[in-house]
């Protein structure tokens, strides 16, 4: 079993969401990959974005800069 890691994780209201962030954040070097979405977070489409929690700044001005939609921003234990 792997130990778990602070993570900032951003969930969606839809997959195309989901897969927008994913194709943002590879265009900018962004660290991260898209995961189930945590039991303890509610993301309407299941799927969510998890980058390291120390690059939190960076996800979020680059969605919120893209205009991508999101359920919400979370540092969670994963």
């Amino acid at each position: 079993m792997r130990e778990k890691e602070l993570r900032f994780v951003v969930t969606f209201h839809t997959t195309a969401e989901a897969m927008a962030t994913e194709k943002l954040c590879r265009e900018k070097a962004i660290e991260g990959k898209l995961i189930s979405a945590p039991r303890s977070l509610s993301a309407d489409c299941g799927i969510a974005w998890s980058s390291p929690a120390e690059l939190s700044g960076r996800v979020k001005e680059a969605v919120e800069a893209a205009g991508i939609e999101t359920q919400g921003f979370h540092e969670v234990m994963v």
